[in-house]
């Protein structure tokens, strides 16, 4: 799907949250305000709302800001814009690591981030799809290479949650959780995850994508197929949140990117015990599902290779180093 470039401009017009009459709108774009009301009309597929008063035109339900590649640069540091290669935007995409994935087969880039305001078909874990309404949230993917092959990235997830609780907590969120392998919670409900694909040599040269989504503000009728307890930062932190888009992007990088440049030298040991400090399972009744098996206890945490403890009734202590869980977070 691509967005015409005649309504990524009336876009970026009604971002301001303000009224802009049908007639003022035509002007801006030189076209018909009949055009105008046909790609108004087109804004519903995207996730928007929009909002039409008698006399005084339209406007969205609430204002956006649109990404912008100069603004979230700014905001970095001067360490982080040096070990990156390229940060772009796209309007629109399928998937953010399913571009970047396909960029790493068809040549040697790393350090390469992408953004979205939109996802076609935003992935999640197992199959899973992403919700990824237009403007609202934050799609990121990154592309990193390594040279020491997949087995040296065991635990990346995990140093990939630390990060974002770290930039989460420098935005203002307080009670953050992390869910082991890779979603970040508040007070029992999700809002971020994260999705690792690794590809390359079993003990050579490989390159990781890292994932990552993040609730700003997830429209109630767009959340409708989640099927899980779910949060965004503006329940978290109130609407003007949603204006602080490229901050947060620009706070997400600032962590994450050196944990990513430096994990096949510090490794997960490095940042074990701050995982555990954010723990939102230990203690409880979980059942953790691989494939078609499926396993009930007590989480006791994590071993130091970032491995899931689960004590079963029978007072067995097993290990895991991958599966989904499903646990009661109050």
């Amino acid at each position: 799907m691509l967005m015409p470039d005649t309504l990524k401009q009336l876009l970026t017009l009604l971002a301001d949250g303000r009224f802009h009459s049908g007639t003022e709108l035509a002007q801006a774009l030189a076209i018909s305000r009949t055009a105008v009301w046909k790609h108004l009309q087109s804004l519903d597929q995207f996730g928007l709302t929009l909002v039409a008063v008698s006399g005084k035109g339209y406007t969205l339900q609430y204002p956006l800001q649109l990404l912008d590649q100069q603004c979230i640069h700014a905001q970095l540091t001067p360490d982080v814009q040096a070990l990156l290669t390229q940060l772009e935007i796209q309007p629109i995409i399928d998937s953010t690591s399913a571009y970047l994935m396909a960029l790493a087969q068809q040549s040697a880039a790393t350090g390469r981030v992408c953004l979205a305001e939109y996802q076609t078909a935003g992935k999640g874990r197992r199959g899973r799809s992403w919700v990824s309404p237009f403007g609202h949230n934050i799609y990121l993917s990154l592309l990193w290479r390594y040279q020491n092959g997949p087995g040296a990235l065991v635990g990346l997830s995990l140093a990939i949650g630390v990060a974002v609780v770290r930039a989460l907590t420098m935005a203002g969120v307080e009670d953050l959780g992390l869910k082991w392998p890779n979603d970040i919670y508040w007070r029992g409900r999700k809002l971020a995850g994260i999705l690792i694909e690794v590809s390359g040599e079993s003990s050579g040269p490989c390159h990781a994508v890292i994932g990552l989504g993040l609730n700003v503000y997830l429209p109630p009728q767009q959340a409708e197929s989640i099927e899980q307890a779910w949060v965004d930062l503006k329940q978290i932190m109130g609407e003007a949140v949603m204006q602080r888009r490229n901050a947060l992007v620009a706070m997400l990088l600032n962590e994450i990117v050196p944990v990513v440049a430096d994990f096949e030298n510090q490794g997960l040991p490095s940042i074990v015990t701050e995982w555990r400090r954010f723990d939102c399972m230990r203690g409880k009744q979980a059942t953790l599902f691989i494939g078609e098996l499926s396993f009930t206890g007590t989480v006791l945490g994590i071993d130091d290779q970032g491995l899931l403890l689960l004590e079963e009734s029978t007072g067995k202590t097993s290990a895991f180093a991958s599966g989904e869980v499903s646990f009661r977070a109050t």
